[in-house]
């Protein structure tokens, strides 16, 4: 039996949380040049809230059209500190900078999933998290990113909560899954109401 759901992403941990939730998918991922998305929307001042919706939307969109009938699910993760977007970092020295610049401090990860089918969207959520970073010294952040980087060099902000990350944190207000990049709990109820799922 073919799944009813594409997941258009490469995200592992994504797929893995679809997995582990028994939810049954394939996996087809855009093609996108997601900065230059990113970027169109940050000249127009759009807020990150949007700018994570638009690029799930950008992914669902892309890929909807090569599976008819199908639910295709698109993701993107935005973190927000002080209204400004942080990305994923490009070396240690950036992941260092910029956990040093949120420590003491909250800001928040904004998870969007949005479902396109026939090339038209039907669902989207966009879920958040508040993150209050603990007042790390010096020593301990650069000894995490240098034992770390292998692994969050593909995390925005530098972080990961299943892992050592979450001896950063003083305070986290949220679903733990949208922490991982995915609105889990809303989309298994919208999967259940549309039959796709057993509930």
């Amino acid at each position: 039996m073919t799944a009813h759901i594409v997941l258009a992403s490469g995200s592992e941990i994504r797929a893995h949380l679809l997995r582990q939730a028994g939810v049954d998918f394939d996996i087809d991922v855009p093609r996108l040049d997601e900065e230059a998305i990113k970027a169109a929307l940050l000249a127009e001042e759009a807020p990150p809230r949007d700018i994570a919706d638009a690029l799930a939307e950008a992914k669902a969109r892309k890929i909807s059209g090569k599976h008819p009938g199908k639910l295709v699910l698109g993701c993107d993760q935005v973190l927000d500190f002080d209204g400004k977007i942080l990305s994923k970092s490009v070396n240690a020295e950036v992941a260092l900078t910029q956990l040093k610049e949120m420590r003491g401090k909250r800001h928040m990860l904004l998870s969007a999933a949005v479902i396109y089918r026939d090339g038209e969207p039907v669902w989207r959520h966009v879920g958040q998290v508040r993150l209050v970073m603990r007042r790390c010294t010096d020593a301990y952040l650069e000894d995490y990113v240098a034992r770390n980087w292998d692994s969050i060099r593909h995390a925005v902000g530098a972080y990961k909560l299943e892992e050592e990350g979450v001896r950063l944190f003083a305070s986290i207000d949220g679903s733990y899954f949208n922490v991982l990049g995915l609105p889990l709990m809303e989309l298994i109820s919208y999967l259940g109401l549309q039959g796709v799922i057993e509930q």
